[in-house]
């Protein structure tokens, strides 16, 4: 009965926290994200550590995460809440 349905892949993207990028091989995705940085990630945010009336600067790692999903849409030619033909 789907056979008027088409599956339309989306990719999610999102980047982790930044953090001292030591720390950073033991971060992990949320639920349901594949990480697409190894390592360390990617060295290019900074974090912010207050030392008493300073605030300091650092550079720090963060990943990037996926995910994806499968979201059914009428294929091409059809259309409504049951993919109608003409």
């Amino acid at each position: 009965q789907m056979k008027n349905h088409c599956q339309q892949k989306l990719l999610i993207q999102m980047k982790t926290e930044c953090v001292p990028c030591s720390l950073n091989l033991e971060t992990q995705c949320p639920a349901g994200y594949t990480k697409i940085t190894n390592g360390t990630g990617i060295p290019n945010c900074r974090y912010y550590l207050e030392v008493k009336t300073h605030t300091l600067s650092f550079l720090g790692c963060r990943h990037h995460c996926m995910k994806e999903f499968e979201q059914p849409e009428c294929c091409q030619g059809h259309w409504g809440p049951d993919c109608m033909g003409e």
